[in-house]
């Protein structure tokens, strides 16, 4: 049987088996083309200077955003060629980043392609509430091959994270708004992820709470105990 196009589900015991990649080479494949659309905007000039055929698409954040389009389909290139499925997520920001970044191009207004990240987190905001909302913990798609929790904690890590997209929508409109494009540039690459991260880590506690892991070692260990017990 061939493999399906998009991941598996969670629940899918061959998702495991047949879609694993490794950890440092999945954050190279996520955070590589924000680190080209950082570079490319921030050495423009320098980078039409020795490609000159780059200066067909403007100024620098043009550039970015060509290049940002074009390592985003590398990156889900790889990511087929590995696994033979596309992660979701990556995936529907692809989609959005090609959108956002040929009307950018097209029209040569920077517009589009600032509110991309606010339409992104949007979208996945209203996803994973939406999906709480009938009875579905999506966030699964995302974390399931790192931890397995019991429902509440899906629920209660959903719901979190849900809100925690809709914020990061509100925090991209703030700052492309109010501030020069270096500086959400800037922002989009070296303020996100810390956010992300600290975010992320604030999580643990609940995390650990509703671990499987954790609750079938409590399970193991008082078995032992019981059965010495007799």
């Amino acid at each position: 049987m061939n493999p399906p196009i998009l991941e598996r589900d969670p629940s899918d015991p061959q998702k495991e088996k047949k879609e694993g990649v490794n950890p440092v080479l999945k954050l190279v494949l996520e955070l590589g083309p924000l680190l080209v659309f950082f570079f490319a905007n921030a050495r423009g000039p320098w980078l039409v200077e020795k490609f000159p055929v780059l200066a067909e698409f403007g100024g620098p954040i043009f550039v970015a955003t060509g290049l940002f389009m074009a390592a985003t389909a590398i990156a889900l290139v790889v990511s087929w060629l590995l696994i033979r499925s596309l992660p979701i997520m990556p995936l529907v920001s692809g989609v959005v980043v090609f959108i956002f970044g040929a009307l950018t191009l097209y029209l040569q207004d920077d517009i589009f392609i600032k509110m991309k990240p606010t339409i992104v987190n949007t979208l996945f905001g209203g996803v994973l509430l939406g999906g709480l909302f009938f009875g579905r913990s999506l966030l699964g798609y995302v974390f399931e091959s790192a931890f397995k929790l019991d429902a509440e904690g899906w629920r209660k890590l959903t719901f979190r994270w849900g809100l925690f997209f809709l914020f990061l929508a509100i925090v991209n409109e703030v700052v492309w708004r109010n501030f020069s494009t270096d500086a959400w540039v800037t922002f989009k690459v070296w303020g996100i992820m810390p956010i992300t991260l600290l975010f992320t880590f604030s999580q643990m506690p609940l995390i650990l709470r509703h671990s499987l892991d954790d609750k079938a070692s409590g399970e193991q260990k008082a078995g032992g105990e019981e059965k010495a017990g007799k």
